[in-house]
């Protein structure tokens, strides 16, 4: 087997666990390229032999994983993400066992799930254009003001940077969306509106119920508010109603669709899978990339199968995961 593991070592706060999964990963025979980032790194030149491997390795944080995944949409090799970041929303989301030990099981098993991406687009404030993907979520408002705000203190703080940055801005800017999903126009006020291809958060507590990576739809969130402290009634009924099934999201409204654009009434701050584009924007457009992602998933996942079945590249036994 020949692996490339790429890591930003700047992600989270420099855990060395992705030296773990190499020593778990590797077997008399393998070749493994460990690439490390530096600071101003280029996604597509980082991935750009990544044909040439029977496995490709995403280590750092939902942004640094994102923008890869991105680069190496449409390739047929097996990509596993590697939670080395703040948040790790991501490889929540994918729901495989986190372990070091059980990330490189799953990759010399290989079982993969063919999942969906976004794509967004976007002019900023000097009239530059700009196109990227995102696997998580991307929106205006208050969400990318939290994510610029939580920026000094995520090093030291971890999530809790996230929460800090809420209470020192009480009161954010209420805009006027106007959301177009597939040709159809909505007009919605509230402080934030995202567009998100999956949209579970910390504590296991979906946004919106149903939102998955392999519906090959894009889902738009609007959180319908004047004040931070009534996001507290959404994030409380979510700690009662995880999957939003049974009692639903005060405040917010969501639409689905694959291809997105949005208008707001003021230039606001945007965000990509948590990180701040510069400047700010006024409009932008997103659609689903369907079945653009090959990741390694496992029996615990919601994207994986009940049964591992062989190795694909050997060296790994069959164990039973609880169903």
């Amino acid at each position: 087997m020949r692996a490339l593991i790429v890591h930003n070592p700047r992600s989270g706060f420099g855990s060395d666990a992705i030296f773990q999964f190499e020593r778990a990963l590797l077997q008399a025979g393998d070749e493994c390229v460990m690439r490390v980032l530096t600071d101003d790194f280029v996604a597509r030149e980082a991935v750009s032999d990544a044909a040439g491997f029977d496995v490709v390795v995403l280590s750092g944080g939902d942004g640094t994983i994102s923008s890869l995944l991105y680069e190496l949409r449409d390739l047929s090799v097996p990509v596993c993400a590697f939670p080395s970041g703040t948040a790790n929303l991501l490889c929540s989301n994918l729901g495989n066992a986190p372990e070091p030990f059980a990330l490189a099981r799953a990759c010399r098993i290989g079982k993969t799930a063919a999942l969906d991406l976004g794509e967004i687009s976007w002019a900023s404030d000097d009239g530059e254009e700009h196109t990227t993907g995102f696997a998580l979520m991307s929106g205006t408002g208050f969400d990318a003001q939290l994510m610029q705000a939580a920026l000094p203190n995520k090093a030291i703080m971890g999530q809790a940077a996230y929460f800090a940055a809420a209470l020192a801005n009480p009161r954010p800017t209420v805009a006027r969306f106007s959301i177009t999903v597939d040709g159809e126009t909505h007009e919605r006020e509230g402080i934030t509106c995202l567009v998100a291809n999956t949209a579970t958060i910390q504590g296991d507590i979906q946004i919106i119920p149903d939102c998955r990576m392999d519906d090959g739809l894009l889902d738009v969130i609007v959180v319908e508010t004047s004040d931070a402290a009534q996001l507290l009634k959404p994030l409380a009924v979510g700690l009662l109603d995880r999957s939003g099934h049974a009692v639903g999201r005060p405040h917010i409204e969501s639409f689905r669709g694959r291809e997105i654009k949005i208008v707001s009434s003021v230039p606001v701050p945007l965000e990509v899978d948590g990180d701040v584009a510069p400047g700010l924007v006024s409009s932008y457009e997103a659609r689903v990339l369907p079945r653009a992602a090959q990741l390694v998933v496992d029996p615990m996942s919601p994207y994986g199968t009940a049964d591992d079945g062989s190795s694909r590249f050997g060296g790994s036994d069959v164990i039973a995961y609880p169903k």
